[in-house]
């Protein structure tokens, strides 16, 4: 009899990170991976990105656990959030669990959790009518796993990060018996890495990635500022590795990396000797030549970081003439035009930019040949292609068909569509909403498309701020509408525009005041429409028009009577005062008496 299954992905798909999906297997849930994603260049002001996860509050008692498959944030990034919603267990390799200890420690509203279970790829638990087991593969990051459902329809596999590479060191191994044992078990569906699916060439070796760094390294007279991600524990290594090699030390720059070295090492994933690190202020006494500075960045993400740098708002590092900066991470597609914009400023300051992405394919993800190989290790009868946009997915689709998977069985899915297996067969059936969660700051959720869209409009139109003051009872405007603009044209030249716009104000005012029928929100709404549309008319821009208008109360008799009571109040209190004097005089008399 086959299992009643679904499939859903809350993020994933479509778009590069926030990878997290839901299987459903009878009455269990299972969480794959809890993402977030770093946002695009339209998400102004937003800190990440996580999934929206309202359909599994209402189902939160299926939910058995979590199950990781690595530590970087596209995996691990959003579990401290999940965990504030949903109590329940997570499981992970020794490495992953200690980078997710990390996470949730750092959110004051669950760092006192403790339901973590390290797994490894011998690893099988039972939970009822489903067997959950792992994988070793490789990826820049140790002890990455994937994840097998084994139900009676057969197994459900989710391949994480993924890529093949046969000089991989120890932990970073693939189990390629592993691969074949259960792909000869049956494999019902294969949720499938698609991001490296544009990679048409060879990827890059990490052994000759290591190598790479040492010669760039080598010849480097000045300062080495290096960029990269703080849980690729792989680079990390290599970077290390170069630094001894031609004698250099490294300063390490933000909380987040020195953690993630410390937890390394402890678990014994680093090699370095002890006298590698060195403080800032010790840097600063050895000759260029002898220092790096590794540079991660906020959350482990240092394109952002860099930017500050070379605009001169990091106290801590000022780039000079004769530094390098070299960028050792490859940024995502919708990073683009962030990378481009970072690398023009950082030439601006003189020092030198050098990209590995630029002359080396330095990617942790399976390129096109490995994910056929995956392909043919598994031997799906369902595929689903996951953790890429939609090009990437369609290109992964047609090298799934490429190895005889028919095209029927193949489903490029959307967040929040159900893929629902029912009589032999997998379909898309009812879909669930699934937006995006935005995080802001200490705001979780709090930042919508209205929010985002204000802050879009007042990047590129500026502000509007226009007060004005009336007397509602007498119905006349106190005082001229004073205006003050930002972001929207210089006042100074603009004196004209200023002045017929407090003019048009002040027209809208006194005919709202003139209508038998006051409404203070129509007034706001009035001035709004028309002040754009002027605007507009004279500039073609939109600025957001804030209308703040105050209501003051010249009623003269009630001014009149208040000043009254004033006069007669100390009055009052100066009687009361002679009179409480005139008792002591007589008490004092009896008393001498």
């Amino acid at each position: 009899m086959d299992n009643n299954i679904k499939i859903i992905p809350f993020g994933g798909v479509r778009e590069n990170g926030k990878n997290m999906y839901a299987v459903e297997i009878e009455d269990q849930i299972f969480i794959l991976d809890t993402g977030l994603k770093y946002p695009e260049n339209e998400l102004m002001g937003i800190d990440v990105v996580i999934p929206d996860w309202e359909y599994l509050r209402e189902h939160k008692d299926k939910i058995v656990g979590v199950f990781l498959t690595h530590g970087h944030a596209d995996s691990i990034g959003a579990l401290p959030y999940f965990l504030m919603d949903f109590n329940v267990p997570v499981f992970g390799s020794e490495m992953t669990i200690a980078l997710a200890k990390l996470a949730v420690k750092s959110h004051k509203e669950v760092k006192k959790f403790k339901d973590f279970h390290v797994v490894d790829a011998s690893t099988a638990i039972d939970f009822n009518d489903v067997t959950v087991s792992f994988f070793q593969t490789t990826h820049t990051i140790p002890e990455t796993l994937g994840i097998v459902l084994e139900t009676k329809a057969g197994n459900i596999v989710y391949t994480g990060d993924f890529k093949f590479d046969q000089t991989a060191k120890k932990g970073y191994q693939t189990d390629l018996a592993r691969l074949a044992e259960i792909g000869s078990q049956g494999v019902l569906a294969l949720l499938s890495d698609s991001a490296g699916a544009g990679i048409t060439g060879a990827s890059a070796r990490e052994q000759d990635i290591g190598e790479y760094i040492k010669e760039t390294f080598k010849y480097q007279n000045g300062r080495i500022i290096v960029a990269s991600v703080a849980s690729n524990i792989m680079r990390v290594q290599q970077i290390i590795n170069a630094a001894i090699a031609v004698d250099r030390k490294i300063v390490l720059s933000g909380e987040d990396i020195e953690q993630i070295i410390d937890t390394a090492m402890d678990l014994g994933k680093l090699d370095l000797p002890d006298d590698l690190f060195i403080s800032r202020k010790e840097a600063e006494k050895l000759e260029p030549n002898q220092v790096v500075i590794l540079e991660t960045g906020k959350m482990g993400e240092p394109i952002k970081s860099l930017q500050q740098i070379a605009n001169g708002d990091n106290p801590n590092l000022q780039l000079t003439g004769t530094d390098l900066v070299f960028v050792t991470t490859t940024p995502s597609y919708a990073q683009e035009t962030e990378v481009q914009k970072t690398k023009d400023m950082i030439y601006r300051t003189g020092a030198e930019v050098k990209f590995i992405s630029d002359d080396l394919n330095p990617s942790g993800h399976a390129n096109q040949n490995d994910e056929q190989l995956m392909l043919n290790f598994m031997k799906p009868k369902f595929f689903i292609p996951i953790q890429g946009e939609y090009r990437l997915l369609d290109r992964h689709a047609e090298l799934a068909e490429e190895v005889g998977i028919p095209k029927e069985n193949i489903f490029i899915v959307n967040k929040g569509d159900v893929l629902t297996y029912k009589n032999g067969k997998f379909h898309v059936g009812e879909h669930i909403d699934v937006s995006n969660t935005m995080i802001d700051g200490t705001g979780v959720g709090d930042i919508g498309n209205i929010v985002l869209r204000d802050r879009r409009v007042l990047s590129e139109d500026g502000i509007f701020v226009v007060v004005a003051t009336i007397d509602r009872k007498k119905k006349k405007i106190v005082a001229r509408p004073q205006i003050t603009s930002r972001g929207f044209v210089f006042v100074k030249t603009n004196r004209q525009l200023m002045q017929q716009s407090a003019d048009l104000v002040e027209k809208i005012v006194q005919e709202n005041l003139d209508q038998k029928e006051f409404d203070w929100s129509h007034l706001k709404q009035d001035v709004r429409d028309k002040l754009n549309r002027f605007l507009f008319d004279q500039t073609k821009r939109h600025p957001v028009i804030l209308p703040v208008i105050m209501e003051i109360n010249q009623h003269a008799k009630r001014n009149k009577n208040a000043a009254e009571k004033k006069e007669e109040a100390p009055a009052k209190q100066r009687s009361n005062k002679e009179h409480h004097r005139g008792r002591g005089k007589k008490r004092a008399a009896r008393e001498n008496k």
